[in-house]
């Protein structure tokens, strides 16, 4: 008898916070339209998903798989710093999984630096949620296919 695998987060420790800060996609929209913040200066979206990067990202995304984040948390947060960015807002495809376990790993991460000037926020609803939303948001989605969301 096969016993299961372990998820991909077992390999880390769970995280201290469990409830994430969080934006809308409307904030976010609002955000990125306003031209008030620029994506790579005053905040950065994180793309978690590894495998299932199908159907575009939001644009201005990094993409950073969630596998690889727990243990190149002290890089993350150097190059934040460095680079002055106030608000990091990370996303998988729901936000209930990936998204919120690394949210909340970069908050302990902060919390143990001690660092407040940063603030660690999930999108609410995820990519599924953003590319829903309607034309106003997925003209926002680089490499949007729209066949990929009409089965979501």
């Amino acid at each position: 008898m096969d016993t299961p695998e372990a998820p991909w987060h077992a390999a880390f420790p769970a995280p201290r916070k469990q409830e994430p800060g969080t934006m809308t996609r409307g904030e976010v929209l609002k955000m990125m339209r306003d031209g008030g913040s620029v994506a790579g200066k005053d905040y950065l979206l994180v793309d978690l998903r590894r495998t299932d990067h199908q159907g575009g990202t939001i644009r201005g995304s990094i993409n950073l798989p969630a596998q690889s984040l727990y243990p190149a948390l002290p890089t993350v947060y150097n190059m934040i710093k460095a680079a002055g960015i106030c608000r990091v807002i990370w996303y998988c495809s729901s936000s209930r999984g990936r998204g919120t376990r690394a949210a909340c790993w970069f908050s302990d991460y902060l919390e143990e630096k001690g660092d407040e000037s940063i603030q660690s926020l999930i999108l609410l609803e995820g990519l599924k949620g953003w590319a829903k939303g309607g034309p106003e948001y997925v003209n926002w989605v680089d490499g949007y296919e729209k066949t990929y969301w009409e089965t979501q």
